[in-house]
């Protein structure tokens, strides 16, 4: 008959893990060789059943110690470590999961904060709200105050949150026990939900309020004022403590987030703190040289174009861009010049241009003169 492996080994734990290790580990290794989910594999029902015999031995202090002592004798026939390990394992993986009566904890209230181990506030505790909220590009930059109009359950006026007529006695909920939450079978597994009764709170009143069905809550609009910072950028997310859902019978408020949407603005492009924006230039301007006037989220301000300037040059103007967040720095605004060809010529001006034209020489095209250079393969 081959010997039994190390409980140790099956669990990939060691002497020195703590509970929540041994747990966690079987949990996942249960899960991996669950004969659900390797069915016909016989190597994985087999390592699923030491996985159950191990951790029905190392979950509990006393049958770990005379383990540690003896090893597999002390759980042998007649031996001195007790019962011998014949737990089911299927018990064992719905104790984990919450299905069993070892009172283990359910996975799924571990995860999302839910069971009857959570406490009153946190179980009565509001939904937390969100609320989009769109501004312009100018009130990003400069910061604002907003009041915005939400509807939301508010604490009832009539009970004062209570949930119960004056007199009423808060009992508790027959349906859940008091937990807050019932059991609910899906196939294998079984999940924990909000009792419908209660609604989570694991109480109820004897006399519920008649506005708010006993909730202690009710629909009502809500004015709130909210300061948006300056250099707010689109997508930022703010939270305002406590004006979300009121909590169900006198439980604490959620949080309102309100997400931040900044329209597109019709001259500037954002990158961060930096602003970027085209302007269009006369030819003879971009030739000539001259100042140009420059729109900024400030007012206006001028650029000395130098004469020759091409299309696509970038100016800088530093300082003028948007603030950085939280700070007194400020990015820099990016102007692209275009030179703008006129569309309409009269005779005069074709003219003019035409001489102007026939006395250009090469000099004064160089990057034309650059180009034909580097295509003179394709051309020849």
């Amino acid at each position: 008959m081959a010997s039994k492996r190390d409980y140790y080994e099956i669990l990939e734990i060691d002497k020195s893990s703590s509970a929540e290790e041994i747990k966690r580990s079987y949990r996942k290794l249960a899960v991996k060789y669950h004969p659900d989910k390797n069915p016909g594999d016989s190597s994985a029902e087999e390592k699923f059943k030491e996985l159950g015999e191990a951790y029905d031995v190392l979950s509990e202090p006393e049958k770990k110690a005379a383990y540690d002592r003896f090893g597999h004798a002390a759980f042998a026939q007649g031996g001195g470590g007790g019962r011998g390990a014949t737990h089911d394992p299927f018990d064992i993986f719905k104790d984990v999961f919450g299905g069993g009566g070892g009172g283990g904890e359910n996975i799924f209230e571990q995860f999302f904060g839910g069971g009857g181990g959570a406490r009153k506030e946190e179980r009565n505790r509001g939904e937390d709200r969100r609320y989009d909220l769109t501004i312009s590009l100018e009130e990003a930059a400069h910061g604002c105050e907003k009041e915005i109009e939400v509807s939301k359950t508010e604490r009832c006026g009539a009970c004062d949150g209570v949930g119960g007529e004056p007199g009423s006695k808060v009992v508790v909920c027959r349906d859940c026990g008091g937990r807050g939450q019932v059991l609910r079978a899906r196939g294998f597994f079984q999940v924990a939900q909000n009792c419908a009764r209660c609604r989570g709170s694991g109480q109820i009143t004897d006399k519920p309020c008649k506005r708010c069905s006993g909730e202690g809550r009710a629909i009502a609009p809500s004015r709130i004022k909210l300061r948006i910072p300056a250099g707010i950028e689109d997508g930022s997310r703010l939270r305002s403590s406590g004006q979300g859902e009121a909590g169900v019978r006198g439980g604490p408020p959620g949080d309102l987030y309100v997400v931040i949407q900044v329209k597109e603005h019709a001259v500037f492009e954002r990158d961060g703190s930096n602003l970027f924006c085209e302007l269009p230039i006369p030819f003879t301007t971009a030739a000539l040289g001259g100042e140009v006037m420059v729109p900024t989220l400030e007012g206006k301000a001028q650029i000395k174009v130098a004469a020759g300037t091409q299309s696509g040059t970038v100016f800088k103007l530093r300082g003028k861009g948007m603030p950085e967040f939280n700070t007194s720095v400020f990015g820099d605004l990016l102007v692209r010049v275009i030179v703008e060809v006129p569309m309409r010529l009269d005779a005069e001006q074709k003219n003019k241009l035409i001489e102007f034209a026939a006395s250009m020489g090469e000099d004064n095209s160089p990057m034309h003169k650059s180009f034909l250079e580097k295509a003179r393969d394709f051309f020849s």
